[in-house]
């Protein structure tokens, strides 16, 4: 019997947040609203320049925060990661491991990856990453024993775009096959899918049982229009397709039907790790014995949670009774 809902397999950052001005961006010839690559130094740059600025840091990664979802649900998780050997890499798996989070890795020579989120007023992120250690995940790094004691193995498709990280990813959903577990992939960017479609459509046709998306990821994949139609043609392929659709909610298809989740209302302060939420709170529903519908309007609301505040941790979380309550939801 498995006894872990979800094992994660990401890129293991420290995300570091702060608010900031447009002006700023401008000044620092940043792009808005996109996730952009920088070296260590470009990365300890910015933030020399951000003085003055309140700074919150939490373990992070689009994989780690959906762990973190789930871990704050109730659920049982586990999670893989690469950390390097000093102070943020410590600070990394002991945030994690307070939350319960089952972690063990052997951190590695090079600097902790760190992922600095400059959010302004409209709630647009704008996201610098430094990969550091975390582009050294490698097959080694996966546990068997723990893929097979899974109910999912849940894949952020970042890790496609190293050549270590993709072993350890293929590594990781191969051994789910083997023991009969479920594999989870999320599209994680749409330059991604620009970047790699044919290899995303090979994981869609083959091992993955759950794809998410979001309308922008799903539209560049399967060149449709409208996101009804990208939907059904993924699921074709998919067990199971959840995508996103910001404000107006998301749309699930299982087992050949489809189920419009309805949007929750919501004031926008910072979407940082909305689509991570709702997957979390996704997995964790159809995890511990909820139907899909329900678990969709769990992840709906959970989402607007997290974009109604700053960071990707909630800072209200859901009570045993609101969990409940969607459970048993008709």
């Amino acid at each position: 019997m498995a006894d872990i809902d979800v094992y994660g397999v990401g890129n293991a950052l420290v995300d570091i947040q702060t608010q900031v001005a447009d002006q700023v961006l401008e000044e620092l010839k940043i792009e808005k609203g996109v996730m952009t690559l920088v070296d260590e130094e470009q990365q300890l740059g910015v933030l020399g320049k951000l003085g003055g600025s309140p700074l919150h840091r939490c373990a992070g990664g689009s994989a780690a925060n959906t762990i973190v979802a789930l871990a704050d649900l109730g659920g049982s998780v586990a999670y893989v990661g690469k950390v390097g050997d000093d102070e943020i890499g410590s600070f990394f798996l002991s945030d994690m491991r307070e939350l319960g989070i089952g972690i063990d890795v052997k951190p590695a020579s090079s600097s902790t990856g760190t992922c600095a989120v400059l959010i302004t007023d409209d709630a647009q992120r704008t996201m610098l990453t430094h990969l550091g250690a975390s582009a050294t995940l490698t097959e080694d790094d996966i546990e068997q024993k723990l893929v097979e004691s899974s109910k999912y193995v849940y894949v952020e498709g970042y890790l496609l775009t190293g050549e270590t990280t993709k072993a350890a990813a293929y590594r990781a959903m191969d051994l789910a096959k083997q023991a009969g577990v479920k594999v989870a992939l999320t599209a994680s960017d749409p330059f991604l899918v620009n970047m790699i479609r044919d290899e995303i459509w090979d994981l869609v046709r083959g091992p993955v049982d759950l794809f998410f998306c979001n309308e922008e990821e799903a539209k560049s994949l399967t060149k449709e229009t409208d996101p009804i139609q990208c939907a059904a043609r993924i699921h074709e392929h998919a067990e199971n397709v959840a995508l996103t659709l910001g404000d107006k909610g998301s749309l699930i298809m299982h087992g050949g039907d489809a189920f419009p989740i309805e949007g929750a209302a919501a004031k926008a302060i910072d979407t940082t790790g909305a689509g991570d939420m709702y997957a979390g709170a996704l997995m964790y529903g159809i995890t511990n014995g909820m139907g899909w519908q329900q678990a969709g309007h769990l992840a709906s609301h959970a989402a607007a949670r997290i974009v109604s505040q700053m960071g990707a941790r909630l800072e209200r979380k859901f009570t045993a009774q609101e969990v409940a309550d969607f459970a048993n939801m008709s």
